[in-house]
């Protein structure tokens, strides 16, 4: 297991790859990759990958993750199969089974790379469950030269220019996350799931189709097309459980599901279940917290 550091100053994070796992740590260290652009970035990584020719090549399915890989994955000639909510390996074939969600998160799709290499895959943060830190594990470091000077870049960084917006939530970091479905009947009927994340310490989130109907915004969407969640807790409340909004939070250590349908999906992924009308149950729900906190 190798891990590849690409950047300016990096060389310090090579102890945690150890520390996580890795045997070898492949390091470029060179200004032109202190900040992101994809062509550096990608010649770095493929120049990697012609040299050592891994099996397996996974990235993080982030902004920048998804950029790099599918500039690297077309340089190489080899297939990406993106946003995998799971990895495993064919004991038989040893190919690597990468399963995402398919036709608009209405099934589970298992995709085979047979004939080229490396299988290329990026997967989300937070999907999968972090190695325990071990500080005592050494590894080795391999260092590589870039190899480009900045006249060859195509691109070049002027300014970082802040979004900054008025609704801001961070899903991603939230140990409580109360998130609603269309089954919360309107917008206003949010301002129960406000509150019960103020008494609970949580952030709301909400499903796909309460963002595509405009009642919240999409920072606060979970699920394939939104945020991969893994918090503490998570109250799905009037949530059906469709297959693109499960991927997104179903590896959430407690799910607590409020649902007038006794045989929605959401209940089958649930630790806990409440089959009723959320509109009567969420006020109930807060209030006992609220005298017990």
């Amino acid at each position: 297991l190798s891990g590849v550091l690409l950047g300016q100053g990096v060389e310090g994070l090579a102890s945690e790859a150890w520390a996580h796992g890795a045997q070898n740590v492949y390091l470029i260290d060179d200004p032109l990759l202190k900040n992101y652009r994809t062509q550096p970035h990608a010649h770095g990584l493929v120049a990697l990958v012609q040299q050592y020719r891994p099996e397996i090549l996974l990235l993080g399915a982030t902004t920048l993750g998804r950029d790099l890989a599918s500039a690297v994955a077309t340089s190489l000639g080899t297939g990406l199969t993106a946003d995998c909510t799971r990895l495993a390996i064919d004991p038989q074939t040893r190919l690597l089974e990468q399963t995402r969600p398919a036709f608009g998160g209405n099934i589970m799709a298992t995709i085979l790379c047979a004939n080229r290499r490396p299988q290329m895959s990026t997967v989300r943060p937070r999907v999968m469950d972090m190695p325990a830190r071990d500080p005592s594990r050494q590894g080795k470091l391999i260092r590589h030269e870039l190899g480009m000077r900045e006249d060859e870049m195509l691109t070049r960084m002027v300014e970082f220019v802040s979004a900054e917006t008025a609704d801001v939530v961070n899903l991603v970091d939230a140990e409580i996350i109360v998130a609603g479905g269309r089954g919360m009947g309107s917008p206003k009927n949010f301002g129960m799931l406000e509150e019960l994340a103020k008494v609970v310490g949580g952030v709301v989130g909400a499903s796909r189709a309460v963002v595509d109907a405009g009642w919240l915004s999409y920072a606060h969407q979970v699920g394939q097309t939104g945020q991969t969640v893994r918090p503490k807790i998570y109250i799905s409340c009037g949530i059906s459980g469709a297959i693109q909004h499960l991927v997104g939070m179903q590896t959430s250590d407690i799910i607590i599901a409020i649902n007038s349908d006794p045989e929605a999906p959401i209940f089958k992924v649930a630790t806990y279940g409440i089959v009723g009308d959320v509109l009567q149950v969420l006020p109930m729900l807060t209030e006992q917290l609220r005298s017990k906190l």
